[in-house]
């Protein structure tokens, strides 16, 4: 059964109902948006809290490009925009998140030796404004990270691999400053998926997805205790084969109502409803 929450978006300032997503009803709308024009080799995505801008990250181009919606949430009415590089820090991009404001960029991937690198921006969810901060190495826990996440309030990071087939947990003791993290506990992904992606938890901490290339599905784990990876139990799965075999992004809508996935197979964004 789904769960109703409220949920605050941060700096963005307006309240939305998050309903965890059912995967066992989950359906393709029969939309989605090609980013082939701009990255051939997508390895991640991210929506703005709005749903009115999504971004792309590749390792053809090796950078962040940024994309208007002119209706929220519906990935057809996609235009691109402009990009960013990120190639003098890492020249094989997989993960992307923005701190809840848009005032912070985050990537990660294994061309830099397994690290996360922060970026500030100037303005808000404007890529082309953003500039190197500092970064932090997470290659003693996984050399090859695939997926990154951030708890809403910036004091917890998660970092997936593909080397070691799990999600790692670190805390924060400054809030969005990679910097201040320091390694807590992991948890193994392996028995269900052997080349993770992508990750996502929804707002409250208590649901964790795994998307993975091994299986082509999407991963629900319930966790006990909020946040804590250590406390994760799996639930059930939802094939996105036959939309991509190598699914490599994915995102839930902010009310959890919809559900994206970017795959490097077909260069395309999907639009799932949960």
């Amino acid at each position: 059964m789904s769960v109703s929450r409220l949920m605050q978006m941060g700096a963005a300032g307006y309240l939305v109902v998050w309903t965890d997503p059912d995967l066992a009803n989950a359906s393709y709308d029969s939309v989605s948006f090609s980013v082939a024009g701009e990255e051939t080799t997508p390895s991640g995505l991210f929506f703005k809290p709005n749903g009115t801008k999504v971004y792309v990250i590749g390792q053809a181009g090796d950078d962040v490009n940024e994309y208007d919606l002119s209706t929220a949430w519906d990935v057809s009415t996609a235009s691109y925009l402009q990009n960013f590089s990120v190639a003098s820090q890492e020249t094989t991009p997989t993960g992307l998140f923005f701190k809840s404001d848009g005032s912070k960029m985050y990537i990660t991937g294994f061309g830099g030796g397994g690290d996360v690198n922060e970026y500030d921006l100037i303005t808000a969810w404007d890529v082309s404004t953003a500039s190197y901060l500092q970064n932090f190495s997470v290659a003693s826990q996984e050399t090859g990270p695939s997926g990154l996440f951030f708890k809403p309030d910036g004091t917890k990071m998660y970092i997936m691999g593909s080397s070691g087939d799990d999600v790692n947990e670190y805390d924060l003791s400054s809030a969005w400053d990679v910097s201040t993290a320091s390694y807590l506990q992991n948890f193994s992904v392996f028995g269900r998926e052997a080349s993770p992606q992508a990750l996502f938890f929804n707002p409250d901490g208590t649901k964790m997805y795994i998307m993975g290339s091994s299986g082509d599905d999407v991963n629900e784990y319930d966790l006990s205790s909020a946040w804590d990876i250590s406390t994760a139990s799996y639930l059930q799965i939802f094939s996105v084969a036959s939309q991509d075999t190598v699914p490599t992004g994915l995102f839930f809508k902010s009310d959890g109502s919809k559900m994206y996935v970017i795959g490097s197979v077909t260069d395309t964004i999907y639009q799932y409803s949960t």
